[in-house]
């Protein structure tokens, strides 16, 4: 596997990263142990109106760095990585007719796990299935996949996969929220559901159906919750009362980062109060700079510039890796727990060569990141209390899906 889990210090506000992103393990932590929030600086509190000028020139700074050092932070890492067997194992995957979904829903149920690919083409996904089946005859072992229809552009379609799937009564052990949109250049777009569309499928959308399907989680417990983010959370920033750029200037890369920074956030409360007990982990994971469909609508000389620099940037295959790792390496359980018990301010995150990354200054913000799960609640019709009431194994009416629904 990829080596032990360390986890490293929260950057400081004057400027000083501590272990920063692009470093090696924190040395404070010993061996395979996570040293304490006290080593690094308190977590930010507060509410602001933007990121300030250093934070956001640190996090482009990241998001070159990965660019141009992703592939050699990375070279030491097995291509596909190496799974451990996962018969047993139920895992439902999102966006998994194309790129990185594609390749995680793939190799998982060549591992032997039970794959679920919720989508928006089943068409596609079956004769995906079928095709892996034919390849995979030699071994005499089929596959256990199947498909479940989602829409994330509808919270409805969210709600309905969601009692689809505890109407079963079966464990769920791992959910992966991969599926998501990046619209460079494009005029800001609003679903049906009145969200900016880079808010609802890469964050909304997710976060609705993290917290349905936590019944489930609880059935399979020890089980985890992976969301592929991107290291442009970095340079988004949330305003918890305008989470659609309604009253913002809107540019697209800034629905983008903004929608990646609020998964990381709600994320991060997830983690925070689901109780230790429980057994369910929450974890971002970040592919690197990929080239996928979540390019699908970049302007074509853009899209021309990713293929004429091959060399820097991951094939879905490579970028697959960190997912793949988040959702099957034995360690991630008790970094989970680790990082819950020493009570730090943000969940387990990823990066591209499958060790712990430092989220962003701003991702340590606790006042915003409480605002910002509120409002997500909110905005996908649960209660303040959905969370406590399904782990306490009671009844939560969501205000999509079908009519008095309950989970």
């Amino acid at each position: 596997m990829a080596g032990e889990l360390r986890h490293r210090r929260v950057p400081s506000e004057d400027g000083d990263e501590g272990a920063a992103a692009s470093q090696g393990p924190d040395p404070a932590a010993g061996n395979g142990k996570a040293g304490t929030a006290s080593e690094g600086a308190e977590p930010r509190r507060g509410k602001r109106d933007a990121l300030g000028w250093l934070e956001w020139g640190r996090g482009w700074m990241a998001v070159v760095g990965e660019f141009l050092f992703q592939r050699i932070a990375a070279s030491h890492l097995a291509n596909p990585l190496e799974l451990p067997p996962l018969d047993g194992v139920s895992v439902v995957v999102t966006g998994a007719t194309s790129g990185i979904g594609l390749e995680i829903a793939r190799q998982l149920a060549l591992a032997g796990a039970h794959v679920v690919m919720a989508v928006r083409r089943p068409k596609v996904a079956q004769d995906l299935i079928q095709r892996w089946q034919n390849q995979n005859s030699e071994t005499g072992r089929p596959l256990n996949a199947e498909v479940m229809e989602l829409d994330l552009l509808s919270l409805d379609s969210v709600a309905n996969f969601a009692d689809a799937w505890n109407a079963r009564m079966a464990p769920l052990h791992v959910l992966i929220n991969n599926a998501g949109i990046f619209a460079i250049g494009e005029p800001q777009r609003f679903s049906k559901d009145g969200h900016e569309e880079h808010m609802q499928v890469n964050h909304l959308a997710p976060a609705l159906l993290a917290m349905l399907l936590i019944p489930s989680l609880l059935r399979g417990s020890p089980s985890r919750i992976v969301n592929v983010n991107s290291i442009m959370h970095t340079v988004g920033f949330v305003d918890a009362e305008d989470m659609n750029l309604r009253k913002h200037k809107y540019r697209s890369w800034l629905g983008y980062s903004n929608s990646k920074l609020a998964q990381v956030k709600f994320s991060s409360m997830l983690h925070k109060k689901i109780p230790a007990e429980a057994g369910i982990g929450v974890v971002c994971a970040s592919p690197g700079i990929v080239d996928t469909n979540v390019a699908r609508d970049l302007p074509k000389i853009v899209v021309a510039a990713y293929h004429l620099i091959p060399y820097f940037i991951f094939d879905a295959q490579e970028g697959s890796r960190s997912a793949l790792f988040a959702a099957s390496d034995p360690q991630v359980p008790e970094y989970c727990e680790t990082l819950k018990s020493e009570d730090w301010p943000v969940c387990a995150c990823i990066n591209y060569d499958c060790s712990p990354m430092n989220a962003s200054e701003e991702a340590h913000n606790l006042e915003t990141s409480q605002l910002v799960w509120e409002k997500t609640l909110e905005m996908v019709g649960l209660p303040p209390d959905a969370l406590e009431k399904l782990i306490a194994g009671e009844s939560v009416q969501c205000r999509y899906g079908q009519q008095d629904t309950t989970f």
